[in-house]
């Protein structure tokens, strides 16, 4: 159920940052600050940085950063009703429903809760099951062929489903369960013709419980134990209203320190891969669990790390089924990496075949990025075949045309060229092809012809679709120092008269900004005061926007702090900015000035170039009256050489 407000707000006001991730790490002070290694990525020098006055994080190696609410979602990688309720509980504080929820909403929700309660009650029966009898006897026994140890077993909490038609059944109706909640979580099933007669569906298997981010069992999958081939090996949960497949990967629980320690995600197929690879000491891993990867899963995976590597069988036709997923990856942000194991063996097969230091020793030496992975197997018997090298370095350009970063793909193609021994202009101009045809696809508008604005129209200064389009790179410093300094010193007065904010907001009224974040974060700004309130830093910390928030956290925290020992035992004292706010302010302002008039300059001579001949009198004219007024300001500035700056 969603959380009141006033529980929010209690949560804020009792939590303390120093608390909160001394649960999780180490912190030692060294000035006004604590630090540590970070949690979230490998490293040997803390650059892990907690300020108990600001009550914020930041990560100056990483970029993570937040205050403690977002920590616990960074953490224990939870969306914010959940961080709110770890931090309700640490702290003793009642958690209070939102009483304006629509009764509907409220019935989803119990609806969920009684899901989650049956599920967990059943992963529990399935657990104890392998103490004693049938379950013991076929089940544990199953397992620790397989070497799976006690401490595995608990920790995926491994377990067996009786071989009869109601065992489950009978014990959840004797714990107060009702038939219609264990038919809705996928317990139970129907007969058919014969209403109000149910069954267990799980029977004579040992069960793997798929659990959600937060350590909770939403879903089964279930081995069978005979050889009956009319019953499928795997049997799995069906979807409810709390279990999507295709948002769910298998071991993300149990992986997701790991994931984000490593930076890597090992993706394999199945259960017994996943828990065979921690058995190997490799515990940064999930599994799609058979299921073709989709976009959410993608996304889960990219909360925690940029870095996947895909593991796959040592079987051809597995490899080539498969490598849609990469595309998929890669389209998804993240970058893409490929370990194939000798013919005829997979992850949980091999583990067990080379031992704990073996199997770690071949993931490391076999890693291949997906460029080199992906011309070894289309070249494969081509080198004498042009057709067959034609359609490998389609099949490359294809999956380069699908990574978002242009630097990254730039340095692919390049690479990609060395490899296939080809012009690199021959395989760019392949590649700039199939960005094309991505593009038509995804926005096919875009490439309508857009009705023509006269020149003198689309050089207007604060046109909403020109500020979008061309601001751009060219004012995103200025744009984000101005806000910055909104953040930090905006309470300030500038004046016996004035508050920096109002100095500054009224400078800049007649600007657009063109970088999308920094403008949203101005918007935040103008509202709170439209609102009667100037804010601080802590103000944007309540943005439901974690970049929002991580922004403005970069714009607060120092990238170094000044030793107190400088000035206190060896009187060396250094200027701060906020030393001296009217010319940081004033110069501040006039930097942002300037940048919007070089913008609109450069455009304005692309015009000159190109426009008509009974334009160009009033285009040159412009021309000399931006270069005139940017001179001034930049003669203002101190800048040596304004005119060109």
């Amino acid at each position: 159920m969603a959380i009141s407000n006033q529980t929010t707000d209690k949560v804020r006001e009792r939590v303390d940052i120093e608390e909160v991730v001394n649960d999780y790490v180490t912190l030692k002070r060294k000035g006004q600050n604590l630090w540590a290694c970070c949690p979230f990525h490998q490293e040997k020098s803390p650059s892990f940085s907690v300020s108990p006055a600001k009550q914020i994080y930041k990560c100056f190696g990483c970029g993570k950063a937040g205050d403690p609410i977002q920590f616990i979602m960074d953490i224990e990688g939870v969306g914010f009703p959940e961080a709110i309720k770890h931090l309700a509980t640490k702290y003793g504080i009642e958690i209070e429903e939102d009483k304006n929820i629509d009764p509907i909403d409220i019935q989803a929700y119990n609806e969920k809760e009684s899901l989650y309660i049956a599920l967990n009650f059943a992963k529990d029966f399935f657990h104890e099951n392998l103490q004693s009898g049938e379950g013991k006897s076929i089940g544990l026994s199953y397992l620790k062929e397989r070497g799976f140890d006690i401490a595995t077993i608990e920790k995926f909490e491994l377990g067996y489903s009786l071989d009869g038609w109601d065992h489950l059944l009978n014990k959840a109706k004797t714990s107060g369960f009702e038939e219609t909640n264990l038919l809705k979580a996928g317990l139970i099933l129907e007969r058919e013709n014969k209403p109000g007669n149910y069954y267990d569906r799980f029977r004579g298997r040992v069960m793997f419980p798929i659990h959600n981010l937060s350590g909770k069992a939403i879903a089964f999958g279930a081995r069978i134990m005979t050889q009956d081939k009319k019953q499928p090996k795997y049997i799995n949960s069906p979807e409810t209203a709390i279990y999507h497949k295709s948002d769910v990967l298998y071991g993300i629980y149990q992986a997701k320190q790991a994931i984000r320690q490593k930076e890597n995600c090992y993706l394999v197929e199945g259960y017994t891969d996943v828990i065979s690879m921690h058995l190997a000491g490799v515990e940064n891993v999930v599994a799609s669990s058979g299921t073709s990867l989709t976009e959410n899963q993608i996304k889960l995976i990219k909360r925690f790390s940029d870095q996947v590597t895909v593991l796959y069988d040592g079987d051809d036709a597995g490899i080539n089924a498969s490598l849609r997923g990469i595309d998929m990856l890669l389209e998804g942000g993240l970058n893409v990496k490929a370990v194939v194991f000798p013919p005829n063996e997979d992850p949980d097969s091999f583990s067990r075949k080379a031992g704990k230091e073996g199997f770690q020793k071949f993931l490391e030496a076999e890693e291949k990025d997906f460029i080199h992975f992906k011309i070894d197997l289309f070249t494969k018997g081509a080198a004498d075949d042009p057709i067959k090298k034609a359609e490998a370095i389609r099949q490359v350009v294809l999956s380069i045309s699908k990574v978002p970063d242009p630097i990254i793909r730039s340095v692919y193609a390049k690479e990609s060229a060395r490899l296939l021994g080809m012009e690199e202009d021959i395989l760019l101009t392949e590649l700039n092809r199939q960005l094309l045809k991505n593009q038509q696809k995804k926005s096919p508008s875009k490439f309508q012809k857009a009705p023509e604005s006269s020149p003198i129209e689309q050089l207007l200064p604060g046109t909403p679709a020109e500020e979008t389009k061309k601001t751009g790179p060219r004012t995103i410093k200025e744009e984000r120092e101005l806000v910055r300094i909104l953040i930090n010193y905006g309470f300030e007065m500038v004046s016996e008269e004035m508050h920096v904010c109002e100095y500054l907001l009224e400078e800049i009224k007649d600007l657009n900004f063109g970088t999308p974040i920094y403008q949203e974060l101005l918007n935040h700004y103008k509202n709170a005061l439209r609102e009667g309130t100037i804010p601080k830093f802590d103000y944007f910390l309540k943005i439901q926007n974690p970049q929002l928030k991580t922004e403005v956290i970069n714009m607060v925290a120092p990238t170094r702090e000044i030793s107190q020992n400088w000035e206190s035992k060896h009187q060396i004292f250094s200027r701060r900015e906020a030393d001296d706010l009217p010319e940081t302010t004033y110069k501040t302002s006039l930097k942002l000035k300037s940048a919007y008039l070089k913008r609109m300059r450069d455009e304005l001579e692309e015009k000159i170039k190109l426009g008509k001949e009974e334009e160009l009198e009033e285009l040159l004219t412009m021309h000399m009256e931006l270069t005139q007024l940017k001179s001034k300001i930049d003669r203002e500035l101190g800048n040596v050489i304004p005119s060109r700056n």
